[in-house]
Formats: C-alpha cells, sequence, structure tokens
C-alpha cells in the first residue's frame, strides 16, 4: 500500500491500492508491523481516505483508532472493517501489532455477472459493524483464517482462481461473524434485484453526492422509479433512499470539518449547497448541531 499523494487543502490524503512488486491480487494480506517500514516515517500515523476496503485484527497490545471521527479503543480481539472513503487514523500507539487485509471493491465481484453470493458480500460488507470485540477462541479463528488466505494467495496458480478461492474464504469467514454476533438477524434479505439495484445506487452515490441530492436524480440514471429505488433501499439498507443519501452528504461534510482546515462556506460549495445557510441548516437537521458546533466539539476528542 503507497500513497497518492493528492491531497490539497480541501482534501484528506489517499491511500491508492498499490501493493509492492510483481503482487497482482486484488487483496492484500501483512502483520501491521510491515505497514510501518511502508513509505516514509510517520506516513502511517497520519488520517488518510482508502480506495479499498481495509480489515485490521488487532492480536497484541492496545491502541485507539479513529474511523469517521469516532475513537475506537482496540485491544486483543478488535476487528475493525474501515470501507473505501473513510477516514481513518491508525491512533498514535505504536506497541500494538495484528493483520491487515486490504481489498480492492473489484475483488468482491467476479469478472461479468455477479452472482447473488457475490452482491451478498459486497452489502454485507458495506452493512459490517466498524468494530467488533472478539472472544479469545472466536479472535484465534479469524487469525488462524486470515494466515490461510495470506498462505493462500502465495499460492502458485492463475490469478483468477487465487481470486474465486479467497472471495469465497472471505465470505464464509464475514457470514461466520455475521452469524455469531446477530447480524443476520437484523432484518428480511433483499432479494437479488433488490440488492443489485442497490449495489448500482449506492456505487453511483459515491459518484455523485455532491451534485446529486434527490432521489430522483438517481432514480432516472438507474432506469427504475423513485418508488422501486426506495424500496431496495429500504430491503438492503433498512433506510429510505432520501435518508441515505442525506446521510452519505452529512458523513462527508463531518470527515470534512474534522480532518481539514476547510472553511464552512467552501464545504458548503463542494457539497452543492448553493448557499452556507442551506447547508448549515441541512447539517442541523442532519447532526443536531452546526457544522461550526460540530467542529468545535469533536476537535479536542481527537486531539485536534
Amino acid at each position: 500500500m503507497a500513497p497518492k499523494k493528492t491531497w490539497s487543502a480541501a482534501d484528506i490524503e489517499r491511500f491508492d491500492y498499490r501493493p509492492p512488486g510483481a503482487y497482482g491480487l486484488d487483496l492484500e494480506i501483512f502483520p501491521m508491523s510491515d505497514l510501518r517500514q511502508r513509505g516514509p516515517e510517520g506516513e502511517v500515523l497520519r488520517t488518510h481516505r482508502y480506495a479499498f476496503h481495509m480489515l485490521v485484527l488487532v492480536t497484541r497490545g492496545h491502541c485507539t483508532q479513529v474511523i469517521d471521527f469516532e475513537p475506537v479503543p482496540c485491544a486483543p480481539g478488535s476487528l475493525l472493517a474501515i470501507r473505501p472513503g473513510q477516514a481513518h487514523h491508525f491512533g498514535l500507539a505504536e506497541d500494538w501489532d495484528g493483520w491487515v487485509m486490504l481489498l480492492r471493491p473489484e475483488f468482491l465481484l467476479a469478472a461479468g455477472a455477479a452472482p447473488a453470493s457475490d452482491l451478498r458480500l459486497v452489502v454485507g460488507l458495506e452493512r459490517f459493524p466498524v468494530h467488533l470485540a472478539l472472544g479469545d477462541g472466536e479472535a484465534r479463528t479469524v487469525a488462524d483464517a486470515i494466515v490461510q488466505m495470506r498462505a493462500d494467495a502465495a499460492a502458485d496458480a492463475p490469478a483468477q482462481d487465487l481470486h474465486a478461492l479467497l472471495r469465497y474464504q472471505l465470505y464464509a469467514l464475514l457470514a461466520r461473524l455475521a452469524i455469531a454476533h446477530g447480524q443476520s438477524a437484523a432484518r428480511e434479505p433483499a432479494n437479488d434485484r433488490a440488492m443489485q439495484r442497490f449495489e448500482r445506487f449506492r456505487q453511483l452515490l459515491e459518484q455523485r453526492f455532491a451534485q446529486w441530492h434527490q432521489v430522483a436524480d438517481y432514480a432516472g440514471p438507474l432506469g427504475c422509479t423513485q418508488k422501486s429505488l426506495a424500496r431496495a433501499t429500504s430491503a438492503a439498507a433498512g433506510t429510505s433512499a432520501k435518508a441515505f443519501i442525506a446521510a452519505r452528504i452529512c458523513l462527508e461534510a463531518k470527515r470534512l470539518l474534522l480532518h481539514t482546515g476547510v472553511p464552512v462556506a467552501h464545504i458548503a460549495e463542494r457539497l452543492g449547497f448553493d448557499e452556507a445557510t442551506h447547508f448549515s441548516k441541512f447539517f442541523r437537521r442532519e447532526a443536531g448541531c452546526t457544522p461550526a458546533e460540530f467542529r468545535r466539539q469533536q476537535l479536542p476528542a481527537l486531539g485536534g
């Protein structure tokens, strides 16, 4: 993993998926101690966005990591799931170790038409809790699975076959954790067609949330009605399409407020609001406080 230097006053520094050497898979696994040796000194201690999914299993020591402005105390057995675009900081502690797994979004979907199981994996990883505290036995099981996946990734076989093997190993691992922690009982699973529609909506939202704020903006390009998009979003994410869009815009606002020094008026403009007052009204409705209040309240807790 190497940083792509795209930072500006309006951006959090971004890490792209760039494994070392000639490694050609869309999944990479390594110990945290290895990550500290990559890149310039102190690079790992900065806040970054990622262009990939990342799972972190803490196996030794304690630390407090920060994911989207929320401190997450970690101990042996802590499993973190960081999604693409989230702002993440590994914390200042360096006397801890664990496993880090990077997954390009492309890894989660097989080439060509995606089978239903792959779509469930995508949606499942998007819903996965930010932090799970695993018991000793469960943590050993997860660590063993990660070690096995790392060994399999080094096998001498075609990349397509290795991707298939690793994809289903990951699916089995996530399914086991979901069952153990009650995630599957939260709501009825979406049908395959609804899952496909929701996944297309989620991907389009990631591209257009700063320009398109209404459900109708997405229904047209997706070739569906607003009602069918609302049903798919409710089935897959447990919320309305309108609320899903608003939550994504608010999340981006929070990231920029906490991890950059961009003025509120410029954040409003960047997120597609004609007036800073309209943005402040929207943010107060979603977050319960003004942007300035949010920045003032949260920064001290994160050492800002």
